[in-house]
């Protein structure tokens, strides 16, 4: 077995909307928001406000830097959240945003490598469960592995299962919380499709997570669990999602808590050698041009590569990579940016005794005291 799994995950992947109309093939662009009945719209804005896209984009460009990053590190397993609906259904939720790109765009997905796409998000049924089905449709056609939505209870809560050759298995566990806008009329049941909504962050949540662990591991296997939760603005971390993130440690043996749904990437935890993402913020969006809150700087995105002993399950080391979006791309951060972000992440970290730092590559590392034993 190889000494190390290395594994890439990011936070939300919103490739619906304006990032749709800029692909070749886009669903019809008519919205159902309260100021803005155009994706073109979006398209609009962000040209505006830093120069024009080069449309009809081809399936590689939105990944941008990303793609040499990857090539670089070459993870065993490509994980993201896919906050968007692939489908071209218009039996939309009125929930006041919705997020769809067309089944014939999303080959962007297979062009970044991605190996396995968590949908427990506030989006994925967007579109109705006509959109789900045809998300999960296209994915499997794709031949990428889903977890946290499914056509029924018993698909949406089995981990997606990575085959990483010599290195073992990587399973994937994957939940939304209401905390992130996600209705809770969208949770999946014996007989009807929706997401894996958990009911709440309490012991008796940890004890049916682990139980079900239990049923689904192997020896050595590595689990990653994760949790769309929380607010989309805003630096805190409620006490709740941090015992909860400690029990699953604890009881379920997990390696990572990957947490996303804020906008901007949160503070970062290492605890008995695990790992805990509690935001990776926002990837890919289409939120250019379009004012409030920027003192969290959204535009900015991480990359984060972990290695993992297979042996233990312990977290060896976590690399960060800075990025910025702009004209529907990921382009590397300037120096400035750089700065501004490794220092906002190393001030929030700091609070669980993890240090964010810069590297002599440009890029971040992670410290943390190892626990021995």
């Amino acid at each position: 077995m190889a000494r190390t799994m290395k594994i890439f995950l990011c936070g939300d992947v919103m490739l619906g909307r304006g990032i749709d109309q800029a692909l070749p093939r886009p669903c019809a662009p008519r919205l159902h928001e309260r100021y803005v009945d155009s994706a073109s719209e979006y398209l609009r804005l962000a040209e505006q406000a830093n120069g024009p896209i080069p449309v009809p984009l081809d399936f590689a460009y939105v990944w941008g830097a990303a793609l040499e990053e990857l090539k670089r590190a070459q993870p065993h397993a490509r994980i993201v959240n896919l906050e968007t609906s692939i489908t071209r259904s218009e039996a939309y939720d009125r929930k006041g945003i919705n997020y769809r790109m067309s089944p014939e765009n999303a080959g962007c997905l297979t062009a970044a490598g991605i190996d396995c796409c968590v949908l427990a998000n506030n989006h994925v049924l967007d579109w109705g469960r006509t959109g789900l089905l045809d998300t999960l449709n296209t994915l499997d056609q794709l031949h990428i592995k889903t977890a946290g939505a499914g056509r029924d209870f018993a698909q949406a809560s089995a981990p997606a299962v990575v085959e990483t050759a010599d290195e073992g298995r990587l399973l994937v566990f994957s939940f939304a919380c209401t905390t992130s806008g996600t209705p809770r009329h969208w949770a999946a049941t014996p007989d009807v499709a929706g997401v894996n909504l958990l009911p709440d962050l309490s012991e008796a949540t940890v004890t049916a997570i682990t139980q079900q662990m239990d049923l689904t591991r192997r020896p050595k296997d590595i689990v990653i669990v994760s949790v769309h939760w929380g607010s989309n603005w805003g630096y805190q971390i409620p006490d709740n999602q941090r015992w909860f993130a400690h029990e699953l440690i604890d009881r379920a043996d997990i390696s990572i808590l990957h947490g996303h749904s804020s906008h901007h990437a949160k503070a970062i935890e290492v605890y008995r050698n695990r790992l805990i993402l509690y935001g990776c913020g926002d990837f890919l969006n289409d939120y250019e041009g379009i004012g409030g809150h920027e003192e969290f700087r959204d535009d900015l995105a991480l990359m984060y590569f972990a290695s993992v002993d297979p042996s233990s399950a312990d977290v060896l080391a976590l690399k960060l990579v800075p990025l910025n979006i702009r004209r529907f791309q990921l382009i590397g951060a300037s120096h400035a940016d750089a700065d501004w972000l490794q220092q906002t992440l190393d001030r929030e970290s700091r609070r669980f005794d993890t240090r964010v730092v810069p590297t002599p590559d440009g890029r971040f590392g992670l410290l943390w005291p190892k626990r021995v034993g």
